[in-house]
């Protein structure tokens, strides 16, 4: 399995870019997300990857970020949504956004994305409402390890404390990204005070 791609940027047509890795063209699809964030062409570029192996084809998909690459892989695991599919659902939205989506159940906002209806918004929703908070609360790119360790702390006491692990996500998601683990119990016990 191919995890990573380090090379230069030769071409870039949405959604397709060809990296050059020591004389080798690879050809990766990536979400606009991805796209938007890409260096000039010529310049050196690394992209977390995914290596998609069907009985027609063999494709890679490329990330910017560790979060996009694992909702992506989320995204695919549910009935009916393929490569594309989950291409476009990062295309239109952030990882953060789609974390929101799914803690309101926004069907509404899901279906404004091409190629997705109602009905496969709401099995979107179903599918990920358990999972995405957990995969994506403590994995955002830009927090510090310490920040990161922090939540896992604040999420352990959480749950220690009886809340579900849904309840203390959408807590967490509220909270600063520089609170301390005491603050941060504190916080998120008054925020879910509040809403029971």
């Amino acid at each position: 399995m191919i995890g990573s791609i380090t090379g230069l940027l030769l071409e870039k047509q949405p959604p397709l870019v060809l990296i050059d890795v020591n004389g080798i063209g690879y050809e990766v699809d990536v979400p606009m997300s991805t796209f938007c964030k890409l260096p000039a062409i010529g310049e050196k570029v690394t992209l977390r990857t995914h290596c998609w192996i069907r009985e027609d084809a063999q494709l890679l998909f490329g990330f910017m970020t560790e979060s996009e690459r694992a909702l992506f892989r989320q995204l695919t695991k549910i009935s009916g949504i393929g490569a594309k599919t989950g291409l476009a659902i990062l295309s239109g939205l952030s990882v953060n956004d789609l974390q929101q989506i799914v803690l309101s159940q926004d069907v509404a906002r899901l279906t404004k994305i091409p190629g997705i209806g109602k009905k496969t918004a709401e099995r979107l929703l179903l599918e990920l409402r358990d999972k995405i908070v957990l995969s994506t609360t403590v994995a955002e790119e830009t927090t510090a390890t310490v920040g990161m360790n922090t939540n896992k702390d604040i999420l352990n006491a959480l749950l220690a404390l009886g809340y579900n692990e849904r309840e203390a996500n959408k807590a967490l998601v509220q909270l600063a990204k520089d609170v301390s683990v005491s603050d941060g119990i504190m916080q998120s016990l008054r925020l879910l005070s509040r809403v029971k």
